[in-house]
């Protein structure tokens, strides 16, 4: 432990200079300015980084041995990686977080699947599931999660990482910040993607009811999460996109008992990509209008494009914010979207997955996000995200993040 005690203090240190410099601070007002319309310049964001492909030279090394305090170590490292090699737009919160323990019983049916790795060093694999609810019998098997939280265990990590380095930066008990609903895409993990879009179309009552079933689960989980005050309202990211917002209450975050309503929402039905607006429009807008009603913002998509479907997606009560992926087209969603949500301009992740960088296709990617938002003025965020490999080459994040700051900040 003395090891260990030495270890994060000296990171801690990094980490406080990099917290308090005004140019951090001048971000987190560029990305509050993002989220409440009134943009003052578009904001660079890079996350899902394949931190097993960086480690090149030794900086992301964990040498603690506690396995709890090697989390702590990790996510200090990694924010200073970050600042070192590709900080763009990042903000970097002042206080380390420690995260209450949060555990849950589970809804009674468990995914089953086979996986493939190319790369067993690699998080990312191929997935093949298992159809877990074949007829609506299996419905009798779903139940509502049971939410515990872990108050001692979790008071006691707040103070040891308090004992260790709370003179050096502050140290914060902070909630979940999770907010998601991703219904069908947790379908289509129990019951894979083919069964899934076939029973669309055949059996539509039997996904209604998988759909009503899912949602109840949800929303149960919601008000269990506002009894327990495990909201966490001091969000910062929002599915790596920024999350710093003037318009609810996470700025004044001490002693505040969070409910859904202080906190951003999220949803996404990617497996749509492969249906129609109209199947979006029937099975999963109810859902989720229903699913983010107690929020107070709501950010809504991940990587299916939604260019042409940005009407329905209004149906969503406090909609801020909508993903605009690679494969969309960047200026019928920039027409449809206009003054009245967030563009979250996602960036091709397969520029940087290749040995082969090409610059030239960074740079008209670029241009055609930002020629699309400028010309129906939008409010937008450009977002690298995604990035399972970057075949080895970590330069190549640094060279991607050089350009587009070199184009935002220039244009």
């Amino acid at each position: 432990m003395t090891n260990d005690r030495k270890i994060l203090r000296d990171l801690a240190v990094q980490y406080r200079e990099i917290a308090h410099t005004d140019q951090n601070l001048r971000n987190k007002e560029l990305h509050i300015a993002v989220n409440d319309l009134h943009m003052i310049r578009p904001i660079i964001l890079m996350d899902e980084i394949p931190w097993h492909e960086l480690n090149g030279q030794g900086e992301l090394t964990l040498q603690c041995e506690d396995p709890f305090l090697q989390e702590i170590e990790r996510s200090m490292r990694q924010t200073l990686y970050r600042f070192r090699h590709f900080q763009v737009d990042m903000v970097v919160p002042e206080a380390l977080r420690v995260t209450k323990v949060i555990h849950t019983s589970g809804i009674g049916i468990d995914i089953k699947e086979e996986t493939l790795a190319k790369d067993h060093n690699n998080r990312i694999v191929s997935h093949r599931f298992f159809d877990q609810m074949e007829d609506e019998s299996c419905l009798e098997q779903i139940h509502k999660e049971v939410i515990t939280y872990d108050k001692e265990e979790s008071e006691r990590r707040y103070h040891l990482v308090q004992d260790l380095v709370g003179d050096i930066v502050p140290v914060k008990l902070i909630g979940d910040q999770w907010c998601f609903d991703t219904l069908w895409d947790d379908v289509a993990r129990l019951r894979g993607v083919g069964n899934l879009l076939e029973d669309l179309i055949e059996r539509p009552e039997y996904m209604h009811a998988i759909a009503q079933k899912l949602t109840d689960v949800f929303l149960d989980k919601v008000r269990q999460y506002e009894e327990l005050n495990l909201f966490e309202g001091c969000q910062d990211l929002l599915h790596s996109t920024a999350a710093y917002t003037d318009q609810l209450p996470g700025k004044d975050c001490d002693g505040v008992h969070f409910k859904a309503k202080d906190v951003w929402g999220r949803g996404a039905a990617q497996v749509f990509v492969s249906a129609s607006p109209a199947m979006r429009e029937e099975f999963d807008i109810p859902y989720m209008a229903r699913a983010m009603e107690p929020f107070g913002l709501v950010y809504y998509g991940c990587c299916e494009p939604l260019h042409n479907q940005i009407d329905n997606l209004a149906k969503i009560p406090h909609l801020r914010k909508i993903t605009v992926t690679p494969w969309a087209k960047y200026e019928l969603a920039a027409e449809q979207i206009g003054k009245r949500y967030v563009y979250s301009a996602k960036a091709n992740p397969a520029n940087v997955a290749m040995s082969n960088f090409n610059e030239d296709v960074i740079r008209a990617e670029l241009k055609r996000i930002t020629d699309a938002c400028y010309k129906y003025n939008c409010n937008f965020e450009l977002v690298l995200k995604d990035i399972s490999t970057v075949s080895y080459h970590p330069e190549n994040l640094e060279r991607w993040a050089k350009i587009a700051q070199e184009y935002i900040r220039n244009i």
